[in-house]
């Protein structure tokens, strides 16, 4: 079976890709393609640490407050929820701008999506190609079809066109555009910037994860080569950052794995008592490089949430194809995988029942046939 089956017209035919009435501009900067924001990872292990930090409330109350900026279309959606007993989805996204950097437009780097179940005692979790080829929209502003890591981008340049909060604005485009394609309900979201990556990793004692293949990678600021040998070990800030940014032996899929595999490793770190006497540092490196829509309360309920639950984490993997569409290499997801992901979000929500894909000894295998809703449909799409 190949990687990809693109079905007919007649089969797969949807109504032809919007005209794009905007385009972020974006400057040139290779250092774009690294990963730098796998701080996600580290906001849930502050999350899930705050609860503990009863010595440090004066500064996790001000960390916390400084970050938090609500989206209003989901304040009534997640008013009657509680995290210690309700299960709940989480959007991490690490972006990949700053001040020193100055781009135009920021965009989504690093997407995952959590989903909770205290009574299940189950987080699934899903990391999202930043290239998946999907339908944006931000009303009365933009509608049409790109990467998804472009859906922060629209939010921003609106926000700013009509004067509004720009982290808010930014997430709930982001938001938007992942629901849309797993037909699903997102409560929150966590956006991180890179600054604060290696400084995390290390005031954590590094992380350990398994190295699939010897890396050769610059660091962040393209000074001196991060060298990696295969084989499992212990990597610190700088040598994560390396981990997890390469992709010259892969694709982006993979990436998204290792994603999932430090944030696994650091969760692990977080739950441990003896971890809690760095949380200090861990907040000092967050403050001012993080936003939210979790206020103070309901992080502290996420954090109890998972010290007193035995969740079983879960990582759920999309299946892709690649292609060309006018010269931009794209990721179209498999039709069956959405659908299986969707699934597994949906019924831990509590959306919809449990089926014989919950079984323990359930195995999907994809038939290769590519989404519509993630491949062109004009017939200028040319796969790889």
């Amino acid at each position: 079976m190949k990687d990809y089956q693109v079905g007919s017209r007649s089969e797969y035919r949807r109504s032809q890709v919007k005209k794009k009435t905007y385009k972020a501009k974006r400057k040139k900067n290779n250092s774009s393609k690294f990963l730098k924001t796998l701080l996600i990872v580290l906001l849930s292990l502050v999350v899930v640490g705050l609860v503990w930090a009863a010595k440090l409330v004066s500064k996790t109350a001000s960390v916390i407050d400084n970050s938090y900026s609500p989206i209003s279309t989901r304040t009534n959606l997640n008013q009657h929820i509680d995290p210690i007993n309700d299960p709940i989805s989480i959007l991490l996204m690490g972006v990949d701008n700053d001040d020193d950097r100055g781009l135009e437009s920021t965009r989504t780097d690093s997407m995952i999506l959590l989903t909770m179940s205290p009574e299940k005692e189950i987080i699934n979790m899903v990391s999202i190609p930043r290239d998946t080829y999907t339908y944006i929209e931000v009303p009365n502003y933009y509608q049409g079809y790109e990467k998804i890591n472009s859906a922060y981008a629209q939010g921003e340049s609106y926000a700013k066109s009509e004067g509004k909060n720009v982290e808010s604005e930014s997430a709930e485009a982001a938001l938007d555009a992942v629901e849309y394609l797993f037909n699903t309900t997102i409560n929150y979201y966590i956006t991180v910037d890179f600054n604060a990556f290696e400084s995390v990793v290390d005031a954590f004692g590094g992380v350990e994860v398994e190295v699939p293949y010897d890396i050769k990678e610059q660091n962040a600021k393209g000074e001196v080569v991060v060298e990696l040998k295969k084989g499992k070990q212990r990597l610190n800030g700088e040598e994560a950052l390396a981990f997890a940014r390469t992709r010259k032996k892969d694709n982006d899929i993979e990436r998204g794995n290792r994603q999932q595999e430090v944030l696994m490793s650091l969760i692990n770190q977080a739950m441990n008592v003896g971890s809690i006497s760095k949380l200090e540092s861990v907040l000092k490196a967050m403050d001012g490089h993080f936003w939210t829509n979790l206020d103070r309360s309901t992080i502290l309920k996420v954090g109890e949430s998972g010290l007193t639950t035995k969740y079983k984490i879960n990582q759920n993997k999309l299946s892709w194809m690649s292609f060309n569409y006018y010269g931009a290499s794209y990721v179209g997801l498999h039709e069956d995988s959405i659908a299986y992901v969707s699934h597994k979000i949906n019924s831990l929500l509590g959306k919809e029942p449990e089926d014989e894909r919950d079984a323990p000894d359930y195995e999907f295998e994809t038939n290769g046939f590519v989404s519509p809703r993630t491949y062109p449909q004009d017939g200028m799409a040319m796969p790889d």
